[in-house]
């Protein structure tokens, strides 16, 4: 069965600080959904998370689990399965009695403990290290087996707190792979706080983009990617491009030309914002394919990807260059926005 997180009008205060760590936040994580809350640190987001885990209290406001106000629920009581990003396994404890661990609390008998343990390490492809001390595992391997250790106490949600933050990229790769891999005994509803917009973009479904202790939007990652619902928010998810100008007709017209936005905008001053990855920026050829065209003002290498940038009487734009393509600072361009890519904001 699926399970919903709903905050109703929460504020956490944390004591001596001025400004709350969570302000008068309302959200619904629906049932079945895996939703990243993403924000730049200190925006409050681990702060939520505890709040739903029962770690802290909220000063003021509502947390409700599958419909269960959580108000004076001991964490170990609410349903939830929490993965940190340090593993915090019991150094005491060999691999499998840590997994065990969960069904030990619960008074089962060391022997049968460990027996409904080993299939969990068995997911995690952690067979073979049952008899370890954490402290001879790798710390990809030990964030494995706190995987398994989440995952035997049967939870109704998962919490995930940045737990591949202090992985390198190919480990990091390497739980993603195994999260998709563990689909079938994940739980439904998974809620993850990250600030690498790239991980959420993997893991999660849905975004709830944090910033100041206000959540800013709640959509899809692709509408929030998309369809923006601030400028803040075009700055969190890495944005770079917002043009201000007129709509009219369904057209945007501004320094950097006529672009075609949704016929349903309505007329009047508005900031075009489209993602980079939508822009594609060619050579000049001056044969009237794109109605933007400009000086190219700056080129960033990445690897094997290139972007440049554009500039359109007083309007920068930036984008994606083929591969292939030499462009260099000075040279003429043309601008090509993918159709729909592009919305606007109201100034």
């Amino acid at each position: 069965m699926s399970v919903d997180i709903v905050l109703q009008q929460v504020t956490r205060r944390h004591p001596g600080q001025s400004s709350p760590a969570v302000d008068d936040v309302s959200l619904r994580v629906e049932g079945g959904t895996r939703t990243a809350l993403l924000g730049p640190s200190g925006s409050g987001k681990s702060t939520l998370l505890r709040l739903i885990a029962g770690l802290d209290a909220p000063t003021s406001g509502r947390v409700f689990i599958g419909g269960r106000d959580m108000a004076g629920v001991p964490p170990e009581q609410r349903g939830v399965g929490m993965l940190a990003q340090r593993p915090l396994l019991f150094p005491h404890l060999t691999t499998l009695d840590n997994v065990a661990f969960a069904m030990r609390a619960t008074g089962m008998t060391r022997r049968a403990a460990r027996e409904m343990a080993r299939p969990f390490l068995h997911l995690v492809h952690m067979d073979a290290y049952a008899a370890r001390s954490p402290s001879s595992l790798s710390g990809g391997q030990q964030q494995r087996v706190a995987i398994a250790r989440t995952l035997a106490s049967r939870p109704e949600v998962l919490l995930l707190d940045e737990p591949f933050g202090a992985l390198d990229a190919a480990l990091r790769d390497d739980m993603y792979a195994l999260l998709d891999a563990l689909d079938t005994y994940l739980p439904p509803t998974i809620l993850l706080v990250t600030h690498d917009r790239d991980e959420a973009a993997v893991i999660a479904d849905r975004l709830a983009v944090i910033e100041a202790g206000a959540v800013l939007q709640h959509d899809t990652v692709e509408h929030v990617y998309q369809r923006p619902s601030s400028l803040a928010v075009v700055r969190l998810m890495g944005g770079c491009n917002a043009v201000a100008g007129i709509v009219a007709g369904g057209v945007h017209r501004s320094e950097a030309g006529a672009v075609r936005v949704d016929p349903t905008t309505p007329d009047g001053a508005g900031i075009l914002v489209v993602r980079q990855e939508a822009i594609r920026v060619s050579e000049d050829d001056e044969s009237g394919a794109s109605d933007v065209r400009g000086i190219v003002v700056a080129v960033d290498r990445r690897g094997p990807r290139r972007s440049a940038t554009v500039r359109c009487g007083a309007a920068e734009l930036t984008g994606d260059v083929p591969p292939g393509l030499d462009l260099w600072v000075g040279d003429a361009a043309a601008v090509t926005i993918a159709r729909g890519a592009a919305s606007v904001l109201r100034s």
